[in-house]
């Protein structure tokens, strides 16, 4: 590695950063990360933070598994690399696959497309989404539904279903045919209701409403995540999910969970979907699935969809899409050996009690500061706290405030993450009560800042 002076000499220099301005990121160069262990951050000049990002929601066994590193180690020199295309495979990647099945089983999914990353799988749930309806018969389903606040990664499909401005506007126009439903949000919603279930009654009602404006039969399908997570960690009404499963099924349209964030452990379950009794007809997963160690999707598909595709005597039902690392033997042996040690760790358990005490400690900090308008939590760990300059009126923190916060709140010993005027955390599901007290401590310290 280069010296210090050389690093920071050059950071921000030559590499464009995602989700930033290029100017922003010259004038206020970013912490560089140099070394973790455990759940525990290490930046250039030295300093520990407890990693209350968990990297991005996706560090779930944290930095220092030995076990995925010699899986990833050990496929290096068996088999670095082939192409998953038609016509091949690898032992590893097929392995994946029935784990895969295995693991999401109580889900009703029956089989994998391996990707490279999150929005790779987005792109492929809606461009299968497409095709099913297609080998039905029904070419004019074409359209998607979602929900504002909702986020579904930065390709152009998944841009188009995203609910958030930030990750679209600069891109217009999108993909046409996407239409927006009003969020499970009860903080802040457009019919001032603060009930959570009379919510999901509206929105349910909003999108019968859409459905037969726009024409059940030029709907493909609706995507949601069972709890929103880049949106502010939105946790919907126990009943929503069932509602909008009921709604697509009374229409003929597919739902697609994106479980890129809530797969793998980090509701407190396997998945999301599970916390609400739901089966979707896919799911769209990545992050969790190799704990950040090599980039990996995935793509888990219901038997309904694969029924139509596999059933196909028309030729039509050939999958052209597909990604140089689909299927990566490198990334199948990290996502087999993370898995594994999830399992057998049993994270699910940890992180369900680890995020109650998270979100008993917020609780108690939003007793001691009033610029805390909303906790959201309580949902193994995923936590959002958004910050108001009012109560009374809900008027956001402005982001001079926020960076204020971040900053005395890195300093006090923990990162975390700012989402407008939102602060996300989702630590390592690893994390212990002790860590947990130490972030709970640093946001203490930042939010005094202000």
């Amino acid at each position: 590695m280069k010296d210090q002076n050389f690093l920071k000499e050059n950071n921000a220099r030559h590499m464009w950063h995602p989700m930033g301005h290029p100017g922003d990121a010259q004038k206020d160069a970013p912490k560089i990360i140099s070394r973790a262990e455990g759940v525990h951050i290490f930046d250039i000049d030295g300093h520990s933070t407890v990693d209350a990002v968990g990297g991005l929601w996706n560090v779930n066994l944290g930095y220092s598994n030995d076990v995925v590193k010699q899986a990833i180690a050990d496929q290096l020199f068996q088999l670095p690399y082939y192409s998953a295309f038609a016509g091949t495979s690898n032992p590893t990647a097929i392995e994946l696959s029935y784990v895969l099945k295995e693991f999401f089983a109580e889900d009703g999914m029956v089989r994998s497309f391996i990707t490279s990353g999150g929005s790779d799988s987005v792109e492929t749930t809606l461009r299968l989404a497409r095709q099913y309806h297609r080998l039905r018969g029904e070419p004019t389903r074409t359209k998607f539904l979602s929900l504002k606040k909702g986020y579904h990664g930065t390709h152009f499909g998944g841009a188009s279903v995203n609910g958030n401005n930030r990750f679209r506007t600069a891109y217009e126009p999108l993909l046409p045919g996407c239409f927006h439903l009003p969020a499970p949000y009860a903080y802040r919603n457009p019919f001032d209701e603060t009930d959570p279930a009379r919510l999901a009654d509206l929105i349910a009602s909003a999108m019968v409403d859409e459905i037969e404006f726009q024409g059940a039969s030029t709907i493909a399908a609706f995507i949601m995540e069972p709890i929103l997570g880049a949106g502010g960690v939105i946790i919907p009404h126990e009943s929503f999910m069932s509602k909008m499963r009921e709604i697509c099924d009374r229409y003929g349209i597919l739902l697609i969970a994106d479980e890129v964030i809530t797969g793998f452990g980090r509701t407190g379950d396997w998945s999301g979907s599970r916390h609400w009794g739901v089966q979707p007809d896919m799911m769209s997963t990545a992050k969790g699935i190799t704990s950040g160690y090599f980039p990996v999707g995935a793509v888990m598909i219901g038997e309904k969809v694969t029924d139509v595709f596999e059933q196909d005597q028309t030729g039509e039902g050939a999958i052209y899409h597909g990604y140089t690392y689909s299927a990566h033997p490198v990334g199948a042996a990290a996502a087999i050996a993370n898995i594994g040690e999830m399992q057998r760790l049993e994270l699910t358990g940890n992180a369900a009690v680890r995020g109650a005490q998270l979100y008993q400690g917020v609780l108690a900090l939003a007793e001691k500061y009033d610029i805390i308008g909303d906790v959201r939590g309580g949902h193994g760990l995923m936590m959002g706290i958004e910050l108001v300059s009012d109560r009374t009126t809900k008027a956001p923190m402005d982001l001079a405030t926020m960076k204020r916060i971040h900053q005395a709140t890195y300093d006090a010993g923990s990162m975390v993450r700012l989402g407008g005027n939102n602060i996300l955390m989702s630590p390592p599901l690893i994390i212990t009560d002790v860590e947990i007290d130490v972030i709970l401590s640093a946001l203490d310290a930042g939010l005094s800042a202000a």
